[in-house]
């Protein structure tokens, strides 16, 4: 029997009991679909990750309080004071191969206009921080020495806080309050969407870290310090003299720990990138569990048709089809069944990647390298579980299969 009209009776016998076989083919395509699907989001955020680290520069250090332990969580979150706003100062004009610092305290803060009121992220930086993280004004302008020395009541807004707080209103010289303490508004940043981590850089305001320390916080020291290296070649030596000249400031011995980390984009990129991965393949392996179970529908299927058809398999040894012609026909169905149901869930796959992507603005990425494996692992799946009964309806004894009824 040729392979052409092996496909064509197994298309046959498949297209007799549809809504059976669409029932079979059920836990294949959900599998292969949430492979697609779970791959897709963690492919998005990887990319998501590169594209955001590319846009602020691979030359970008951060200073953070506390020193990493075994096991790479930093001691003493919370409860460690150690960087000050001299310490910026000092990295910025005695290392060489550092252009930019900036001090940085953050605390979420109810942000009022009005009568209306919004949850936002409030950032004390320094006038560096634009150059640092590439911020663009889309009017007014951004915090500058004057505005440090006084600690000057100002804010510039993202555009997030914009839209929920003044709508289509120019909000440049109006006044809004944190803690009840008013600031003028005196800039609006440009859009710069979603980072890395899924959230909203545009829902933020910034205000002088002066401000930030004395007015909000009460607070003489900075939560961590942002600095760009000269280029993307020199950070290896920026972050050796920055750890130098910080253990020097603090007095730290030779035989005692940092009392701070610095800590890189590549490093901060590898981390964030790793946890990406790791997220994939979870979900794809949960996913994958989907396929398992479609497979063991696929065998318990074939096996109820083996049965069914005991008299069509016994007529057929009959008239001369040989052990292998069965087995053949069973296995190829078995396959179609799988590789149809794994297209179809290519095509779920790819759609609910898509629609997330548009509705939840979640960031997907279908590969097609992914694609093709899913694909064949559905055909193979389709072997694996088909080939006990196809096995079983080979090896069935003529005489009895014609005497079933």
């Amino acid at each position: 029997m040729n392979w052409l009209m092996t496909l064509r009776i197994a298309l046959r016998a498949l297209g007799r009991n549809k809504l059976r076989s669409f029932l079979t083919m059920l836990g294949i395509i959900i599998g292969v679909g949430a492979v697609i699907a779970m791959v897709a989001i963690g492919e998005g955020a990887k990319a998501t990750i590169r594209s955001q680290i590319a846009s602020l520069g691979t030359n970008v250090l951060v200073v953070l309080p506390g020193t990493l332990t075994q096991g790479g969580v930093r001691g003493g979150t919370g409860g460690v004071n150690t960087l000050l706003d001299s310490d910026a100062r000092a990295i910025r004009q005695e290392i060489a191969a550092v252009s930019f610092a900036s001090p940085v305290l953050r605390r979420q803060e109810q942000v009022i206009a009005g009568n209306l009121n919004w949850g936002t992220l409030t950032q004390g930086v320094a006038p560096e921080f634009q150059q640092i993280r590439d911020w663009q004004i889309e009017s007014g302008r951004f915090v500058h020495d004057g505005y440090i020395e006084s600690a000057a009541k100002v804010a510039i807004i993202g555009q997030t806080v914009v839209t929920n707080l003044f709508g289509n209103d120019d909000p440049i010289d109006s006044v809004i309050r944190i803690r009840n303490i008013p600031f003028r508004v005196v800039g609006v940043l440009a859009g710069k969407g979603q980072s890395a981590q899924g959230t909203d850089q545009d829902d933020t305001v910034m205000i002088p870290y002066t401000t930030m320390q004395k007015r909000l916080m009460r607070i003489t020291h900075v939560q961590s310090i942002v600095v760009k290296a000269v280029s993307a070649e020199r950070v290896v030596e920026a972050q050796e003299q920055m750890t130098a000249l910080l253990r020097q400031r603090h007095r730290i011995g030779p035989d005692r720990e940092d009392d701070f980390t610095i800590r890189n984009l590549s490093d901060i990129a590898e981390a964030a990138q790793s946890t990406a991965r790791v997220m994939a393949v979870l979900l794809g392996s949960v996913a994958g569990i989907s396929l398992l179970v479609g497979g063991i529908g696929i065998m318990n299927i074939m096996l109820v048709s083996v049965t069914e058809r005991t008299r069509e398999i016994g007529i057929r040894m009959a008239v001369g089809a040989r052990g292998r012609d069965i087995m053949m026909q069973f296995l190829v169905e078995a396959v179609v069944m799988a590789a149809t149901g794994g297209g179809i869930g290519i095509l779920l796959g790819i759609g609910s990647s898509e629609v997330l992507k548009l509705w939840a603005n979640w960031p997907t990425l279908v590969s097609p390298s992914i694609v093709t494996i899913a694909f064949l692992f559905s055909g193979a799946v389709g072997v694996f579980f088909g080939f006990y009964p196809a096995k079983k309806a080979s090896t069935l004894d003529p005489i009895e299969a014609l005497r079933y009824e």
